[in-house]
């Protein structure tokens, strides 16, 4: 683990090195730089890959106030910057998506490519923000394991959680290890975020769209949306894989994204 100050408060990352082409994953919610594992140890044959922790979240600290989807975009921006990168295939997976959609309109320029996974464009619904708020009051009464109970069942599929007792128990522990400050920093920034429909149709950079067959939390559908708006955009729906599709199915996904590296490259 390596660690920058940026904005205030110390960001740990990992990052491959290299003069390959840089890579940034942004993970999702409630999780950590870990989920990506498989990925930086897989994909550093074809890209620089640098996976960082989210503000609050993993080992990255909390500087005061509240949070905006344009925080962590302009936090990822500042760790561009330090390591003197100019322009990098930007990945997001489910928040990271959200995030990756806030870096491409504050800073296009810097974008080479995007690389969305099991997210969506659009803004929460009047339910889903109910949603936030009642994930907000329950991490604050009862603790991050309270909405990592109830969140679980949706990250990975039965399969998986039945075949591979190890992942399934890794993957709830880097979602009960969160703290509660990140947490609901986190939800509250996506409660609020803005709609990102309208910029589907600007992004003129290489999009590929990965989402699980099975999940039920950005299903196939909305992939589909995206696909259609955004120019030149390649979906891969992966089989056999719920919302943490990396996870569930991570020879099939890094498989696509070396592919698509290959091509932006």
């Amino acid at each position: 683990m390596t660690a920058i100050k940026v904005h205030g408060f110390s960001m740990a990352y990992d990052d491959t090195g290299g003069a390959l082409p840089p890579l940034v994953l942004l993970h999702g919610f409630p999780l950590d730089r870990t989920l990506w594992a498989v990925q930086v140890r897989d994909l550093a044959e074809v890209a620089r890959v640098i996976a960082p922790d989210l503000r609050g979240l993993g080992e990255s600290g909390l500087p005061g106030g509240a949070v905006t989807l344009d925080d962590y975009a302009d936090d990822a921006r500042a760790l561009l910057d330090a390591l003197g990168i100019k322009t990098a295939v930007i990945a997001g997976l489910s928040m990271g998506g959200y995030i990756a959609f806030a870096f491409y309109r504050k800073y296009a320029h810097r974008v080479r490519a995007l690389i969305l996974a099991d997210t969506r464009a659009g803004e929460d619904s009047a339910e889903g923000k109910r949603g936030r708020d009642a994930n907000i009051a329950l991490a604050q009464t009862q603790g991050v394991s309270a909405v990592a109970e109830n969140m679980f069942p949706k990250m990975l599929t039965p399969q998986t959680v039945s075949q591979n007792v190890t992942l399934a128990s890794a993957t709830r522990g880097m979602m009960n290890r969160q703290s509660v400050a990140g947490v609901v920093a986190a939800l509250a920034a996506m409660r609020d975020r803005l709609d990102a429909t309208p910029l589907l149709a600007e992004i003129t950079v290489p999009t590929l769209i990965l989402v699980g067959a099975e999940d039920a939390v950005t299903p196939p559908s909305q992939a589909e949306l995206m696909r259609d708006a955004i120019r030149g955009s390649r979906l891969v729906t992966l089989a056999g894989a719920a919302h943490l599709s990396n996870l569930d199915q991570p020879a099939e996904f890094n498989q696509a994204v070396r592919e698509f590296l290959r091509t932006v490259a």
